[in-house]
């Protein structure tokens, strides 16, 4: 659906579908109820001074009656948003595609309390393009390779390569050394390495985690292998993973790592969900997008890009034990 609103400083406008009855006699009413966390003075000062707008580009006064628009658009403000110390890097730009790297802590998009300070918002402002849209996403916690179309006009042939397993992705992922690694006879949870994983995962709305169950056809897959193990720059001892999914299900490569004992290094989510804490920079997630290949959709020729990141914990390769 168009948004009535163009990008304004990088960021989009955020669309919100309302109710077409209930108990509230106003869209404003819904609204100061929907995020009633919200000062609702400061809600409805937002319609008196039409910032609200329905699909035609019309302002909605805080008089409008439920029922009259579907759809709402407006700008989110954040009053405070802390910086992100970290910056990406353009490895590659064309007519129809910019490829970065992106570091950990760096949202892909705008969401929570994350705005400005988001890859989409950055690139749109760095290269004047408003049109700058993602085609697929990374966590915040994850860094590496992401893709953005430059234009609407072949955008969807670009996005039809994910939707179709069409592109090759490669990861890295460092973890804890399980007790009892033999790197002459490796296995994962009694599984001999290489591995390849699958369970069934589901991501619910307001759910932090995604929800794992046995009992249901698997629909994640995910082959994983061992680079080598050894002891990390910190003197952890630690095991270093080639990762390469099959699926793209939320969250895969964190739950399927956890369910084979190996967590992975600076996950406060799995295996499990610790306590809410400023990001520790110190130790990023160890995950990284290392590699994407696929055919490209317009010219027939084959493309492959490669992160130029490493994980601060990979084994030292003078100390590593490769995996035979």
């Amino acid at each position: 659906m168009p948004s009535p609103l163009p990008v304004r400083n990088g960021v989009g406008p955020t669309r919100l579908r309302v109710p077409t009855s209930g108990p509230w006699s106003t869209i404003a009413e819904y609204v100061v109820a929907r995020f009633d966390h919200m000062d609702a003075g400061t809600l409805y000062q937002r319609f008196d001074a039409g910032e609200i707008v329905g699909a035609d580009g019309g302002p909605i006064d805080r008089d409008t009656i439920l029922g009259t628009h579907r759809f709402i658009w407006y700008y989110r403000d954040l009053p405070v948003e802390d910086p992100v110390p970290f910056h990406e890097k353009i490895l590659h730009i064309d007519d129809d595609l910019v490829v970065i790297d992106k570091p950990h802590f760096l949202p892909t998009t705008p969401g929570g309390r994350y705005l400005h300070e988001s890859a989409l918002v950055r690139l749109r402002i760095r290269l004047d393009n408003p049109d700058l849209t993602p085609i697929h996403r990374l966590d915040r916690a994850t860094a590496g390779l992401v893709m953005f179309s430059t234009r609407p006009s072949t955008r969807g042939a670009y996005q039809s390569l994910f939707e179709k397993r069409q592109v090759v992705k490669v990861y890295e992922a460092v973890s804890a050394r399980p007790a009892g690694w033999d790197p002459d006879a490796p296995t994962l949870a009694g599984h001999p390495v290489p591995v390849t994983y699958r369970n069934h995962i589901e991501a619910r709305k307001g759910e932090l985690r995604v929800i794992v169950d046995d009992a249901r056809e698997p629909n994640s897959e995910t082959a994983i292998d061992v680079l080598g193990s050894g002891v990390s720059i910190s003197g952890r001892a630690v095991l270093h993973t080639i990762l390469r999914p099959h699926t793209g299900r939320m969250h895969q490569l964190r739950v399927h790592l956890a369910a084979l004992g190996i967590g992975i290094l600076g996950d406060r989510w799995y295996p499990d969900l610790l306590p809410e804490s400023p990001d520790d920079h110190s130790l990023p997630l160890q995950l990284l997008a290392r590699e994407l290949e696929f055919t490209d959709p317009l010219s027939g020729m084959m493309q492959k890009f490669a992160s130029r990141r490493t994980l601060q914990e990979a084994p030292i390769p003078e100390q590593a034990e490769q995996h035979r």
